[in-house]
């Protein structure tokens, strides 16, 4: 399908985006932000949010929506989560403005509770710094391992982040690509158990912020959006996304339907209706850190509104 005049990608601009990618180059640290080429990435870097990927770049799942290589995973390296922190730290001393920071990583379906280690030693390690830095901890589902789910609770992130990424029925739907190959969106991953893992989190009595993503445009009904988005309010979800799926290549699943803004729009007011939804980014560009910042800061803004009425 040719993209319509709406998706396109504004030329990163700015002081603080320029001081960046200058200062993650110098300390070699991995962004998804520029890995995946996200369309936000100036608008996001200008505003002092930066999303790291950690355990290596390669996945041990396949899902059909990814650009990221899938194989086996290599060695963890248990001196990341201090590598990190120094290289976030250094970003401040030079005076580059991070106020929120995104953690993410590949599955390593073969050392689950291992990468739950490193997620909460990066995030231990970033709060010992003391810098009034916001984390967001946007984890893979560990399949289902509640111990793996424990140590990122005990790491006290300000926001528990996983991605439903699409509707129940296309998890192990297989779509015809323009290469004659057969792929599914997420044919490892299990769609009630990522529910799971955010209700999971959304019980605990803490401060945590419980978040989801959603992609559109994979082949699903309107009525099944909505579905997805009723769903992630029974399980707590406080903050969602979702945005328009583009395809990383011909050998990648196809776009189904590109939805206009309009369409955005009556998304977002379907679940902002929602009693545990608190906000919500829908947009053609939106991803899953897009204005991180800002919807956290909305949450807890609504939180103690509620608390208080």
């Amino acid at each position: 399908m040719r993209k319509p005049r709406w998706i396109k990608s504004p030329v990163p601009i700015g002081k603080n985006f320029t001081k960046l990618k200058s200062l993650v180059a110098q300390n070699k640290l991995n962004t998804v932000c520029e890995e995946a080429k996200c369309p936000n990435l100036g608008e996001c870097w200008g505003l002092g949010t930066l999303t790291f990927m950690i355990l290596g770049d390669t996945c041990t799942r396949s899902c059909g929506f990814c650009a990221v290589k899938t194989g086996a995973g290599l060695n963890i390296d248990y001196l990341e989560p201090k590598r990190l922190a120094k290289g976030i730290s250094d970003l401040k001393i030079n005076n580059a403005l991070i106020n929120h920071v995104v953690i993410t990583s590949v599955n390593r379906d073969d050392k689950n509770y291992e990468s739950a280690k490193i997620f909460a030693n990066s995030i231990r390690e970033i709060k010992k710094l003391k810098l009034d830095i916001k984390i967001e901890a946007l984890i893979p589902d560990f399949l289902g391992n509640k111990d793996c789910y424990n140590l990122i609770v005990e790491s006290a992130p300000d926001v528990l982040n996983h991605n439903i990424e699409t509707i129940e029925r296309l998890y192990k739907f297989k779509q015809e690509t323009g290469t004659d190959k057969r792929r599914s969106v997420r044919p490892q991953a299990i769609y009630k158990r990522s529910l799971e893992l955010l209700e999971y989190f959304s019980s605990y009595e803490s401060e945590i912020v419980t978040k989801s993503g959603i992609m559109i445009g994979l082949g699903e009904e309107k009525s099944e959006i909505f579905k997805c988005i009723d769903d992630l309010d029974s399980a707590g979800c406080q903050i969602i996304t979702v945005g328009q799926y583009l395809q990383p290549s011909r050998k990648h699943i196809n776009v189904s339907k590109y939805y206009t803004a309009e369409e955005f729009e009556e998304i977002k007011i379907y679940s902002e209706k929602k009693p545990n939804i608190i906000s919500s980014e829908c947009g053609a560009m939106v991803r899953s850190s897009y204005h991180a910042e800002t919807q956290l800061k909305n949450a807890i803004k609504n939180k103690k509104e509620g608390a208080l009425n």
